[in-house]
């Protein structure tokens, strides 16, 4: 799959709740941008629902959607985790985190009420948030001669970029941001100029 220069995710916390014959499934969604904050949402949705039977996830991380993960956390395979994950598809969505708490009201609602329970509490909990398009960014590090300055930073102003870290000295560095789609011509306007470029990397 093509990389995008645009992805689409959560705002913020948002939940939905399902309820099927005394159970109660709480979804709970959150922008996450890699599995160790995955890892602490998830304590912390433990500890709020330490009473809870189950808890559930899917999330799915990257502009290219290359990591995901399911976990049933005990319910049968692929009933749980599986409908949670096919939500996130549905929506579009990367680095998302998506929890769905079950408290269990004692009757058993078998394996397709509860790939429907699941996928329901995560898709009202993806209902309620609010969903923002983000665009991708590439991070490098200009190192030039104090000479240069006036020309680095008319190109900076012009672009209205942000700088990051600076430090001007005899050796001057600062960090900047480029769009992913019109990032090229920008660094031409550095190289025109002798400006080092070191890639920091696409955020």
């Amino acid at each position: 799959m093509k990389a995008n220069s645009t992805y689409y995710t959560l705002k913020g916390r948002s939940e939905g709740l399902y309820k099927e014959k005394g159970s109660k499934f709480i979804g709970i969604a959150v922008p996450c941008k890699n599995e160790d904050e995955a890892k602490e949402w998830i304590e912390t949705w433990r500890k709020e629902h330490h009473q809870s039977r189950h808890l559930c996830y899917a999330y799915r991380f990257g502009r290219d959607y290359s990591v995901y993960r399911v976990n049933d956390d005990g319910e049968p395979k692929n009933s749980a985790g599986t409908p949670i994950l096919g939500q996130i598809k549905a929506f579009d969505l990367t680095n998302v985190l998506i929890g769905v708490v079950r408290y269990y009201g004692g009757t058993k609602l078998g394996k397709g009420g509860l790939v429907n329970a699941y996928k329901t509490a995560a898709k009202q909990a993806l209902e309620e948030g609010e969903v923002e398009k983000k665009e991708v960014f590439q991070w490098f590090e200009l190192r030039f001669k104090y000479h240069q300055m006036t020309d680095v930073m008319h190109i900076v102003s012009s672009n209205q970029l942000e700088i990051l870290d600076p430090n001007f000295e005899i050796e001057c560095k600062l960090k900047i941001h480029l769009p992913l789609n019109s990032r090229l011509s920008l660094l031409e306007e550095m190289k025109l100029i002798n400006v080092e470029l070191i890639d920091l990397g696409i955020y």
